[in-house]
Parts: structure tokens; C-alpha cells; sequence
């Protein structure tokens, strides 16, 4: 490995290794700190059992030369990478506070609120897409909640970089994960682009409004069959037959329908359209003062001193469902 010539400049920063926070056949994350960075960071460390694979230590690579050209308030904050005692090391921003599939195992999400968080995840792919990045893995695991309650998209893994020369996956390769792939996923098509996502999106936004992926099967066959050829119940429908007690409006269902359109064409031309529907629809429905605390409202961990407030806002927000505030709406879409 240190005869091994990077693809990147290695970072100057220096990290001492703390708790081990998870691992995997790949890499090793650990807590960090570092004197030239004020806070901790995790660190993936690759596994030595995998090092001398060729294929392996050239995806975790690439995932380092991605890392370094995002740079979204929605996107895991890249600390740089290196070599730490041989190994392929990257550190990157330190999210504690669980993921968006630990806040659905507790139901689905009112629609102001995954209105909300549709307009971050929404940023953050298109700022991906602009720098050549389509993520291909976007799913409620990969989306992880910071201390203000926003959402963070991480795990660029199995990113397609549409500027390298070659991908990650040989031809004709498969990757994503079934319950959230597009059409042109599970087939393999070549010509993959920022479209995938959208349809991944969909999936994300149908979960947090039914409390269910679109589609569900014994196999991902069964999904994949689904994904392919047949259309999901509108969310209002699936609310319904789920007793979720306040439906999403009907422009949120028409846009989760186009996003899921089987055709790459038909659904909306990019993401930024996307957040654009979303953040008009929230400004027209919700006062400044009201509707920043959107992201708040609901995340796993409240931070101290705002957990009261939070209710209150819960309890303000079903209310306006019936009232709507007038005023206008903020939201960083960077």
C-alpha cells in the first residue's frame, strides 16, 4: 500500500483514533480528533483483510476524490484522506444522531415535514449532479440527522462520477439498493445520470409520508418486477389504508407520482425543480418565523433546552394544516 501512488493530495491533518462506531467488509469508522480540526470527526479506515484488492481500494479511493469536490451544508463535510499505517484512511464530518430510517420506525412524517426535508435532500443531489456526482444509493439509512435536526446526505460509496473516464462497476453491473433503485438501475443502463437519484428521492419521500417504500416483495425480485412495470398507490391512497391521520396534499402526491415515473424523461428535469415545488408549496402555506423550525420539529435528538419548544411547534404545525399562516418562507438551498 505505500508504494501505492494517490489519486489525491493527502490531507495535512493528523488524527488520533477514539471509539469504533461501526464496521463493515470494507472499512472500519472510528471517532477522532484531530488538533487542526475544532471538533471530533469520524474516520474510515479501510480494512487491512481487503487492502490488497485491487477493486476495492479503488472504489474507496474514488469515494475520497468525490468527497473533495462536495461541499453542501447537506452533504457529509469532507476532512480530506490519507494513508494511516498503510491503510487508506478518510475523515469526514461526525453525525450522531441517527438516521432518517431510525425516525420511520416510529411512523411516517406529517407533510410539512417531509415536505421540508425533501427540499435539503433535494439541494444536496443537485449539487452533486452539478459537480458530476450522482449518488445512486440515496435511501432513509444514508440520510443522518445533525444537532439542529437538518438532514445530511452521506455514503457516496458506489457514486457514479460522470467526469472519470471509467466507473466504479464493471458494465453491466447492478448497484444501488432494491427497495429505492430506478428502472435504469436494476437494468444497467449505461446512461445512468442525476434522474436516478430523482427516482430514489421519490422512494425516500413515499416512505416518509406512508411510513412505507413504494414497493415491497418476499425478494428483490419481487421489487425489482414492481420498479419495472407497475405503478405505486398514489401516498393519500397508502395513508389511508395506513390510518395516517392527516393526508398529504394533492400536489405532493402528483410530484412523488412524477418522480417515480418509470421513465428516466418524465419525471422532473432535475432537482432544483424539485425544490422548487417544495419550497413555493411551504412558503404559501407557512410564515417565516414558523416554518424554519420545520427541520427541527421532528428530528431523533432534540437539542437540549428546545425539546418543549418542539412539541409546541408539533402542535402549531396540525393546527395550521387548518389555518395556514400567511408570510414567507426561508430556507438555505444552497
Amino acid at each position: 500500500m505505500n508504494s501505492r501512488k494517490l489519486r489525491f493530495l493527502p490531507t495535512k491533518a493528523t488524527f488520533k483514533l477514539g471509539e469504533r462506531l461501526g464496521s463493515g467488509t470494507v472499512g472500519v469508522v472510528y471517532r477522532a480528533t484531530s488538533p487542526e480540526i475544532a471538533k471530533p470527526v469520524a474516520v474510515k479506515l479501510l480494512n487491512p483483510a481487503v487492502s490488497g484488492d485491487e477493486t476495492i481500494t479503488d472504489r474507496f479511493e474514488r469515494e475520497i476524490v468525490v468527497m473533495e469536490r462536495l461541499s453542501h451544508p447537506h452533504i457529509v463535510r469532507n476532512y480530506g484522506g490519507g494513508q494511516m499505517d498503510g491503510q487508506l484512511f478518510y475523515a469526514m464530518q461526525l453525525l450522531e444522531h441517527g438516521s432518517l430510517k431510525d425516525r420511520l420506525k416510529r411512523g411516517p412524517l406529517e407533510w410539512p415535514q417531509a415536505a421540508a426535508y425533501g427540499v435539503q435532500i433535494a439541494s444536496a443531489l443537485q449539487h452533486a449532479h452539478n459537480h458530476g456526482i450522482v449518488h445512486r444509493d440515496l435511501k432513509p439509512s444514508n440520510l443522518f440527522f445533525d444537532g439542529l435536526g437538518n438532514l445530511v446526505l452521506g455514503d457516496f460509496g458506489i457514486a457514479r462520477d460522470m467526469h472519470a473516464q471509467a466507473d466504479i462497476t464493471q458494465q453491466g453491473m447492478t448497484v444501488g439498493t432494491f427497495l429505492y433503485m430506478s428502472p435504469e438501475q436494476i437494468t444497467a443502463d449505461h446512461q445512468i445520470d442525476g434522474k436516478a437519484d430523482l427516482y430514489s428521492l421519490g422512494c425516500v419521500l413515499y416512505e416518509m409520508l406512508t411510513g412505507q417504500p413504494p414497493f415491497q416483495g418476499a425478494n428483490f425480485a419481487q421489487v425489482w418486477e414492481q420498479h419495472l412495470h407497475r405503478d405505486p398507490p398514489s401516498v393519500r391512497v397508502a395513508q389511508r389504508e395506513a390510518g395516517v391521520r392527516i393526508t398529504c396534499p394533492e400536489w405532493l402526491d402528483e410530484l412523488v407520482q412524477k418522480l417515480l415515473a418509470k421513465r428516466a424523461y418524465d419525471r422532473p428535469f432535475n432537482a432544483r425543480s424539485v425544490e422548487g415545488v417544495l419550497l413555493q408549496q411551504l412558503i404559501d402555506a407557512f410564515g417565516v418565523e414558523k416554518s424554519k423550525q420545520l427541520t427541527r420539529l421532528d428530528a431523533l435528538q432534540v437539542v437540549p433546552g428546545e425539546r418543549a419548544k418542539a412539541r409546541f411547534w408539533v402542535l402549531w404545525l396540525v393546527l395550521a394544516l387548518v389555518a395556514a399562516a400567511l408570510g414567507a418562507f426561508v430556507v438555505n438551498s444552497r
